[in-house]
């Protein structure tokens, strides 16, 4: 052989596989340019010096780990199907004397110009798009943006080190796959269908109480602490389900429509449904693949685009005035407290347009319906039937709401926010309270917000049922009870900065320590938008990078189908078969197999919409409409892109076997 040879065959081949080569590089540099871009954000010194950045860095850090997983699994998903697309190639060379090393030479030729290319594209693509995203990612979360452009000599090394182990790792794969098989077998691999498999019902029944042992925990979880576990439990079992439905639960599906001789016994459904059948195995995979990266690019994108835009009603809940005093102990005079406070404002002659107050006793219970339990031993429990009880006296709440309501001894008013209390008395301490009203707004208390555990807001009619409950509390839990406590508040039409100013000087001027904790909404909001832009930006990024996939998926099945498709129909119009009737049924299966992950990721997303709301609750996000909104606009913007796709592809697919 000639010096070089095998270097200059690996050139041809890959021009000659044009077509199928062409997608593969451009999956490889887009994933190189996200990977790089990722983690080149997670080391730049600009977010660190930012309140926040950490959070922010730590995003970036574990999404450049997900793009790495994806990147491996998917970049050996692609270089397979090139593999099995080039099987009868790789024969005809070894036909004509070339041995399995030589191959393997050519096969390591054409890796290392492929990893060359997508480190050369991708990082000089990465290097361009870097400052962008960093630019994108500051206008996000609202922060200065500096000038100067900062190359990441970590993250480049990182990104060199990291694609030539995974290039290392398809090489060998490759030819393991070469090397596994005869060259009468590599000849015949491209010709060579999936026997027609039989119907597995004993799969489809796990598929199906999978996906409805997820569903099940979806639709049933209340609790929004249980809502955290039971989540990633619920997205397990739906991925079962998913893969187990596609891969038996539709052959049986298709071996049902097959015993339906109206149905099948027409010309495009007999070709369609036989040809599913024929080679379902392979082509389930690749739509449950589909189907899970559809499902998580809605939910990511959608969710993370609701939070973004339902801030400001996250910080109003978290922080339900500009200030916020809370002081624990119920010693301290209120209105001593809020007389120097007052002066303290005169004094800097700071603005306040608005001001409330109101005293509160807060302790935790264990609920069975509509009867609570203090007990010692939980005071501090965060299990699933813990609440905690936030008593406010009638006076207090009629002041800060601005109301006129009235209670009798016995009756309480109540808001629930997160689990909801549809019984007409509660009892409580051998006593039991009649529920006058429901309440759908409660004052502000934006430490209580913020907590995991459901919360239920009681209004009782005077203060002497606040020191009734106060005193039997403290029977119970002694040394754990709590005080009684006070809330003063106060809006201002000061800018930021005046607002970050008098922070400081009232913080140093109260003594903030253990009875006092002062809050401002300008400085949570800034803390908001840095973790809501941060994860905003994360989840536009991976939804492309799954978008991404999800295009590439369809586009090699496509041309997998296809290729194989070709000899069948070409007897299909030698045995009387239009060119009409050929394309009918090549658009009826093509139409029945695209869109049914699209469907059932939309079911997916519907079902899962109870359990993602509660999870956004303990966010403080309450607007579910927002969320409403924000998924029927991601499902409906991706549906426009699946149907682009699917008519480029059903395009495809029908040249390929109209030849």
């Amino acid at each position: 052989m000639k010096k070089g040879f095998y270097a200059r065959l690996a050139v041809n081949n890959i021009k000659k596989n044009g077509k199928t080569y062409i997608p593969y590089i451009l999956t490889c540099i887009l994933t190189v340019v996200m990977f790089y871009i990722v983690k080149s954000l997670s080391l730049n010194p600009g977010l660190e010096s930012m309140a926040g950045g950490n959070f922010i860095n730590t995003s970036m850090n574990l999404g450049s780990w997900v793009v790495a997983i994806f990147a491996f699994i998917f970049l050996f998903y692609t270089n397979s199907f090139l593999v099995k697309r080039r099987k009868k190639e790789f024969g005809l060379f070894h036909i004509l004397g070339m041995e399995r090393r030589h191959l393997a030479r050519v096969v390591g030729w054409e890796t290392i110009y492929v990893l060359l290319i997508s480190l050369g594209a991708g990082l000089g693509i990465g290097l361009v798009l870097d400052k962008v995203m960093f630019l994108l990612v500051l206008r996000i979360i609202g922060t200065e943006i500096p000038l100067g452009f900062f190359i990441s000599p970590k993250a480049v090394l990182f990104t060199v080190e990291f694609f030539a182990v995974l290039f290392v790792l398809i090489y060998l794969n490759s030819v393991r796959q070469i090397h596994g098989a005869d060259p009468i077998e590599l000849l015949r691999a491209g010709n060579v269908g999936e026997k027609e498999p039989r119907a597995n019902w004993l799969l489809t029944v796990w598929g199906v109480a999978s996906m409805g042992g997820g569903y099940y925990l979806a639709l049933t979880t209340e609790n929004p602490i249980a809502s955290v576990l039971l989540f990633f439990v619920a997205v397990v079992l739906v991925i079962i389900g998913t893969y187990l439905l596609f891969t038996a639960g539709s052959i049986v599906f298709l071996k049902l429509l097959k015993k339906n001789k109206g149905y099948y016994y027409r010309t495009r459904h007999f070709v369609s449904v036989s040809g599913m059948i024929y080679r379902m195995k392979q082509n389930a995979v690749g739509l449950a693949n589909i189907c899970v990266l559809s499902t998580m690019v809605l939910v990511m994108i959608s969710t993370t685009s609701a939070l973004m835009m339902g801030m400001e009603d996250v910080v109003r809940n978290r922080y339900p005035a500009d200030f916020v005093l809370y002081c624990s102990d119920g010693m301290r005079d209120r209105e001593a407290e809020m007389e120097k406070i007052r002066q303290f404002q005169a004094e800097k002659d700071f603005p306040v347009t608005h001001q409330w107050t109101y005293s509160y006793l807060a302790f935790q219970a264990i609920r069975d319906e509509n009867s609570y339990s203090v007990l010692r031993e939980r005071a501090r429990s965060v299990e699933d039937d813990t609440n905690s009880l936030f008593f406010i006296s009638l006076p207090d709440y009629n002041a800060v709401m601005g109301e006129n309501l009235t209670l009798e001894k016995d009756e309480i008013m109540i808001c629930s926010k997160r689990r909801d209390f549809d019984y007409p008395t509660m009892k409580l301490f051998d006593r039991e309270y009649r529920v006058a009203e429901k309440l759908e707004d409660f004052v502000g208390n934006g430490q209580y917000e913020s907590l995991m555990s459901v919360t239920q807001y009681i209004v009782v009619p005077d203060q002497e049922t606040m020191g009734e409950l106060y005193d039997r509390q403290k029977e119970i839990l002694m040394d754990l009870a709590s005080n009684v406590g006070w809330v003063y508040g106060f809006d201002t039409d000061a800018g930021e900065e005046r607002q970050d100013a008098f922070y400081k000087e009232l913080a140093s001027e109260l003594g903030t320590g253990k009875s006092f904790d002062l809050e401002t909404r300008a400085d949570g909001r800034r803390a908001f938008l840095e973790i809501d832009g941060g994860l905003f930006f994360i989840g536009i990024f991976l939804g492309i990078l799954f978008i991404m996939a999800t295009v590439l998926i369809i586009y090699y099945k496509q041309i997998s189908e296809g290729y194989d498709d070709k000899n069948r129909f070409e007897i299909m119009q030698k045995v009387g078969m239009s060119r009409s009737e050929v394309k009918a049924a090549i658009h009826s299966q093509v139409l029945t197999v695209f869109f049914l992950p699209l469907l059932v990721a939309g079911i997916h997303v519907a079902v899962a919409f109870p359990l993602i709301a509660r999870l956004l609750e303990l966010l403080n996000l309450y607007n579910t409409g927002l969320y409403v909104a924000c998924t029927a606009g991601c499902f409906l913007v991706f549906g426009i892109m699946y149907v682009l796709i699917y008519v480029c592809t059903a395009k495809t697919y029908y040249k390929i076997v109209s030849r």
